[in-house]
């Protein structure tokens, strides 16, 4: 017979939600050390140096989140796009889950001041192609000699 495993602790769980261009993150904080780890590995891991930089940006500008961020462990799952657009939607993602974790408005106040697109998605995506040339806009070149 096979017993099911209950969890004898219910742990709060905050989510946040975030995307950038073709990727989208998922941030999932828990009550723990403050690991911070995306899709599954620890953020030390993640190359090169400016992107984790970039990543960790929101527990760099106050040290507010940097208390916060030592009481919770933080998974973020990021799908699609390049590493770009990965690293800036886990960036927004996880600045949004410091604000929930948080409860203050000081620390969204602060995050808006800095920078708008830590807290609110940026919705611009790429145009798509037309037909009649290379790419959007741009259009073969014709010659008008013959």
């Amino acid at each position: 017979m096979s017993e099911k495993k209950t969890r004898s602790k219910k742990s709060k769980v905050i989510i946040a939600f975030s995307r950038r261009k073709e990727a989208r993150a998922r941030a999932y904080a828990t009550i723990g050390n403050g690991n911070i780890y995306i899709n599954g590995y620890p953020i030390d891991l993640v190359k090169p140096s400016y992107i984790k930089e970039l990543i960790l940006e929101p527990i760099y500008i106050t040290s507010l989140a940097k208390n916060l961020i030592s009481s919770y462990d933080i998974n973020i799952n990021v799908k699609g796009g390049g590493f770009s657009g990965q690293a800036q939607a886990a960036r927004s993602a996880l600045a949004k889950v410091l604000v929930k974790a948080s409860n203050s408005d000081l620390l969204k106040k602060l995050y808006l001041e800095y920078d708008r697109y830590l807290l609110v998605d940026d919705v611009r995506q790429v145009e798509p192609k037309k037909f009649l040339g290379p790419k959007a806009r741009a259009r073969f070149q014709t010659s008008y000699r013959g």
